[in-house]
């Protein structure tokens, strides 16, 4: 998996009119370890969204995309002392930065939380859609499965993409179309790196998620009745206790 350093360099160089003209020069890292063999860096000079020259550390020089990004190449790699400081850099910026991603955290893992639900299909030939959805994980490489009474379903299953959360969190979705047999069992699985046994989440279809969640509220709302009316109790035989009894001729 090619990973991109995110100590990205990008200095605007010049701005013209109104318009926004811009000149500008990213540098980044290209890594899929700490090993130097599998490190690139790149410098790219832009033109507005067009790249026009790029040096990389693979090829250890400058090549041009555009007929005036070909000049300036040529220019870089016949100036003194351009090259070799830019070659540096792998091991400079590059193998320093990414040595510390990976202890700080490219080596961590987070383990998944798995919500299990039902939805209506909009087609198909099946009646039932169970999905399983898989968030908060990392490392991104996941794998999600389903069985049915401890038989892995190889059909009617789809996924989604890993995604990410933009926090280095990934979330994931694989869906199961089904017909509903009486007395089966239904489970989706995850293996994964932070995992030490695979994560087995089963389906309960004894009540559709609606209305589990219809008779959560409804418990949550007569037990805190009951709490309220019993301290309304309680502060009424309190104060009942308190009152002086004068008596009467």
């Amino acid at each position: 998996t090619l990973i991109t350093d995110q100590y990205t360099l990008l200095h605007f160089i010049a701005v013209y009119t109104a318009d926004g003209f811009f000149h500008y020069m990213v540098a980044r890292c290209d890594f899929n370890s700490t090993e130097l063999n599998d490190i690139e860096y790149i410098r790219s000079y832009y033109f507005n969204h067009d790249e026009i020259t790029r040096f990389s550390s693979s090829l250890g020089k400058y090549v041009g995309y555009t007929e005036f990004g070909v000049k300036q190449a040529d220019y870089f790699n016949n100036l003194p002392g351009e090259l070799s400081t830019w070659r540096a850099e792998k091991t400079r910026y590059c193998k320093h930065n990414i040595d510390i991603d990976y202890q700080s955290a490219l080596t961590k893992s987070a383990q998944p939380y798995v919500r299990l639900r039902s939805l209506t299909p909009p087609s198909g030939k099946h009646p039932a859609m169970l999905v399983c959805s898989v968030f908060d994980f990392y490392p991104k490489r996941i794998r999600v499965s389903w069985t049915r009474d401890g038989q892995e379903v190889s059909s009617d299953v789809t996924s989604t993409d890993e995604l990410a959360d933009a926090d280095w969190y990934y979330q994931v979705h694989s869906h199961l179309e089904y017909t509903p047999r009486s007395g089966e069992k239904i489970s989706c699985v995850v293996e994964h790196a932070s995992l030490k046994e695979p994560l087995v989440t089963d389906w309960d279809p004894s009540l559709p998620e609606s209305e589990r969640n219809k008779i959560a509220i409804g418990a949550s709302g007569l037990i805190l009745g009951l709490v309220l009316s019993l301290a309304g109790f309680i502060y009424y035989k309190r104060k009942a206790r308190g009152r002086i009894l004068v008596p009467t001729n």
